[in-house]
């Protein structure tokens, strides 16, 4: 069985760019989409879902939770997972769990697509990762287990009425 022509290179980001400029979705998703636009498929889904964690783990007060955010957001890689933490931050812990796990299910989605596209042969365009460079541009927050939670981490404004 052949392939309609408009099959023959699919483009993985079609959901991320929907989700980017969707105007029921909140400004956070959107721009959260937006940033996820051009990463590799499996490093965009691994470092949201690493972030999550941090985060929820930092929120419920798991030991080395904060240890954890703080070597995601100070470590030496590209600025993927920062660009993610810091659209989220002060928005309040359960907003910013929200989205990530929003963001989660569309990267979720995206490469279970992927991984059935490749096992049909069908070819994909190509992802332009949208980082230049695959080390900080510019000043990392400094590594600490001992920083100081604001506001945010415990008065979200999504819960008041």
């Amino acid at each position: 069985m052949s392939l309609p022509s408009f099959v023959d290179r699919f483009d993985l980001d079609l959901g991320l760019r929907d989700a980017s400029t969707d105007p029921s979705n909140r400004p956070t998703q959107r721009m959260l989409a937006a940033a996820a636009i051009g990463m590799d498929v499996e490093d965009a889904y691994f470092a949201a879902v690493e972030l999550r964690e941090a985060v929820e783990w930092v929120h419920e007060g798991v030991a080395g939770g904060k240890r954890k955010l703080s070597s995601i957001l100070g470590n030496s890689c590209d600025d993927y997972q920062r660009c993610l933490y810091y659209i989220l931050a002060g928005r309040g812990v359960v907003q910013m769990l929200n989205d990530l796990m929003w963001l989660e299910g569309l990267l979720e989605a995206r490469g279970r697509v992927a991984g059935k596209l490749a096992k049909r042969g069908v070819s994909t365009m190509p992802l332009v990762n949208p980082y230049v460079a695959a080390e900080p541009d510019g000043p990392v927050v400094r590594s600490a287990d001992d920083f100081v939670q604001g506001a945010s981490w415990s008065a979200d404004p999504t819960l008041i009425d």
